[in-house]
């Protein structure tokens, strides 16, 4: 399922981008502003534990109602701990999964976030390793045209 891209360290150079000071309206039009501020550092934005963080790439459509599409980057801290409700990594059956961590009275399980989906909940056991907590997603924009088709 899953294919590990890079690990990031602390060793990877900053590089920031231009940040525009104003916030860009979703509703209706508001006047442009010139202000940019200095830049800033997506790895400092999107990662706060360098050394415990990879990067995965998804592959199916399991979680498209959490937002989560076919080739999204997905960032994942080893360091945190998954709590019920995390979008977590797992490995089971010579595999990598990214589901949902729930819990009921029965134990902790993971669900997928597709009402289309054939994937059963699958209880946390001994044989599923849960790898990391997906902290953020990366996507381009043109993942989100025919997302109800997923669904």
């Amino acid at each position: 399922m899953a294919h590990i891209i890079s690990k990031l360290t602390h060793d990877f150079p900053l590089q920031t981008t231009p940040l525009v000071v104003s916030s860009v309206s979703a509703g209706f039009p508001s006047p442009a502003e010139e202000a940019v501020d200095v830049g800033i550092d997506l790895n400092r934005l999107l990662i706060e534990h360098p050394a415990a963080t990879f990067l995965v790439r998804a592959s199916g459509t399991s979680m498209v109602d959490a937002g989560i599409f076919e080739g999204d980057l997905l960032i994942v801290d080893r360091s945190l701990q998954p709590q019920p409700g995390s979008v977590v990594i797992a490995y089971c059956d010579d595999q990598f999964l990214v589901k949902r961590l729930t819990k009921n009275r029965d134990g902790l399980y993971l669900v997928a976030e597709n009402k289309k989906s054939l994937f059963r909940p699958l209880q946390v056991t001994e044989t599923v390793v849960i790898w990391g907590v997906v902290s953020s997603v990366i996507k381009p924009l043109q993942h989100t045209i025919g997302a109800k088709e997923l669904r």
